[in-house]
């Protein structure tokens, strides 16, 4: 896994003007501009809780959630640090680690899933098992390199972009890769799981 690196793109800073106009109309209670950036912002925020809780309906919840945090705090929201879907993504993942702390105690184990018979399922069967370990092991990691490596090396975003969700500086965040990525390293190993295997699914 290699975390994206380049620089923000003109094209963020062009979206990042556009969520602030349409906050500007959401602040007024326009609901068609409030849906627009529901509709902007959903994708990421979803794959997100989904890669860290690893459960769909449970990621639907957090979007739910975040956006109701959104409408309620419209009044008083001002731009900060990466803008909007920073802000958006920083509510969705503290949502999630509260969920995960709740469900640290009760969470059970899935059962695996079996093979089919269709041609090529042993091989898919493989590729589904280490994605339930990545899955598992990311989960593992404590919450603030979890969320480093989903952003970086899951949604390949920049690691100036995931600094500011974060709320680090970008050689912060840089750091917080290396050990996350050490400590993810080990828990793979752990359960048999190289890294090498891991690139193929990323």
């Amino acid at each position: 896994m290699t975390p994206a690196s380049q620089p923000v793109s003109t094209a963020s800073g062009e979206a990042d003007q556009a969520d602030r106009a349409l906050m500007a109309r959401v602040r007024d209670g326009d609901a068609v501009a409030f849906g627009a950036l529901v509709e902007r912002h959903t994708p990421l925020i979803y794959r997100v809780a989904y890669r860290l809780l690893g459960d769909g309906h449970e990621a639907e919840d957090i979007v739910q959630e975040t956006f109701t945090r959104l409408w309620t705090n419209a009044p008083q929201w001002q731009p900060s640090g990466g803008g909007l879907g920073a802000w958006l993504r920083r509510v969705g993942m503290n949502l999630c680690f509260d969920r995960l702390r709740k469900r640290k105690r009760i969470a059970p184990e899935e059962p695996p899933e079996t093979a089919d018979d269709e041609p090529g399922a042993d091989a898919q069967l493989v590729s589904d098992e280490i994605g339930s370990v990545v899955d598992s092991c990311l989960r593992e990691l404590p919450e603030r390199q979890a969320a480093a490596l989903v952003l970086s090396y899951f949604e390949g975003l920049p690691n100036a972009e995931s600094a500011k969700i974060l709320e680090l500086n970008v050689k912060a965040m840089e750091s917080l890769l290396v050990r996350a990525r050490k400590k993810m390293r080990v828990l793979l190993e752990g359960r048999g799981v190289l890294a090498s295997d891991v690139e193929q699914l990323t």
